[in-house]
């Protein structure tokens, strides 16, 4: 079997190749192949070869006993091993793994019987306690990096649900308390606009929090409850927010009017949030004393929804990632880069878009766009 492998090594490994391309969502490279069935002849070769010489000992420190038994590592091991974590890391299946060595098995036979080049017992055992060994180690570290990958992306969305909690808690304890500031100097009513927003932030905490301890007692959240709102009375309810997002920065906030016809359907209380995200980061990073512009343009099926503002236009490259969980597109850190994530979620929860336009060296626009409809 020595030679014969030795002969027949380029056309083993294509009539492996052959077969790994008839697969779909192969994309393996030539360096992520060496460790595969290349590399795995050269040590069955040299496994043969020891053990034609009587040197059992060194056969087995190539390739290891048969069973898997003994506890020092093996060069075979090593590189199945090395192979396995690279299958996992192309996107791979466990079956496929197990294919990569099954398909040499099949090339070796079907070329020995073409070319009539008999093997010994020994050397089909031989083959066969090398591709068990090699096959056990490389699932075995497909399946442990599988299971480190998986805990990974578990602690990942476990990091974004509470950071999407902390965030839009945040965002409501932000507005009660610019409310509370102001009705506090004692010039505005409580019974007032100012009055009627410190309400809603407080009603929407007491939601976020409800929903949270809801989750964490695995009892469903409740479901979404989309019906249909004055767009008119949506922009007038947003723009009391962000008068008081203004009056903390000392920039300008322009809302411009809607017809009191037009209306949106939807989950409100998502939409707000969302629209409440893109004004809060307007005015976080607009420079000071220019202005934020809120206005809503409609078409014959749909209705845009622009915060305008002038930071000065976005890094370059941002806005391709910027809607990222854990993305910030400008140096300021002090927030967790959620809002733009949460925001366009929420949009999309209700069918809609959410898009940023760049205007270098003025600002950019965020639209969020959604179907449009008439108030009966």
């Amino acid at each position: 079997m020595r030679g014969f492998l030795l002969n027949n090594r380029e056309e083993l490994i294509q009539r492996c190749k052959a077969k790994v391309a008839q697969r779909p969502l192969r994309g393996a490279t030539l360096e992520q192949l060496s460790h595969g069935i290349p590399m795995f002849l050269d040590q069955l070769t040299r496994t043969i070869e020891a053990e034609d010489d009587g040197d059992i000992a060194g056969g087995m420190r190539i390739s290891g006993a048969s069973g898997g038994e003994g506890s020092a590592l093996t060069e075979m091991g090593v590189s199945a091993t090395v192979h396995g974590g690279e299958l996992l890391a192309l996107g791979y299946t466990v079956d496929q793994v197990v294919h990569d060595y099954g398909d040499l098995c099949q090339a070796i036979t079907d070329l020995a019987v073409e070319r009539d080049a008999p093997f010994s017992v020994d050397h089909f055992r031989t083959l066969n306690r090398c591709l068990d060994n090699a096959i056990a180690d490389a699932v075995t570290e497909f399946a442990a990096q599988r299971d480190v990958e998986v805990a990974r992306r578990q602690v990942e969305d476990e990091n974004e649900r509470l950071g999407f909690f902390a965030h839009e808690l945040r965002n409501h304890l932000h507005v009660a308390k610019l409310a509370f500031a102001a009705l506090e100097s004692g010039r505005l009513p409580v019974g007032g606009s100012t009055g009627a927003v410190l309400r809603r932030s407080l009603g929407s905490m007491e939601g976020l929090i409800n929903d949270s301890l809801a989750a964490v007692r695995n009892a469903a959240l409740a479901p979404l409850h989309p019906r249909i709102f004055s767009l008119a009375i949506f922009l007038a309810d947003a723009g009391r927010v962000a008068q008081l997002y203004a009056a903390d920065t000392g920039c300008v906030l322009r809302i411009s009017e809607v017809d009191a016809q037009f209306a949106i359907e939807g989950n409100r209380e998502l939409l707000m949030a969302a629209l409440g995200n893109l004004l809060q980061n307007a005015f976080k990073f607009t420079r000071p004393g220019s202005e934020v512009t809120l206005r809503a343009q409609t078409s014959a099926d749909s209705i845009n929804i622009d915060v305008e503002d002038c930071c000065g236009g976005l890094p370059e490259g941002s806005a391709d990632t910027m809607f990222k969980p854990f993305k910030q597109g400008f140096d300021d850190k002090r927030g967790l880069g959620l809002g733009l994530s949460i925001a366009r979620r929420s949009v999309e929860a209700d069918r809609g878009r959410l898009t940023v336009q760049d205007r270098p060296g003025k600002g950019c626009v965020f639209t969020i766009s959604l179907p449009l409809r008439g108030l009966a």
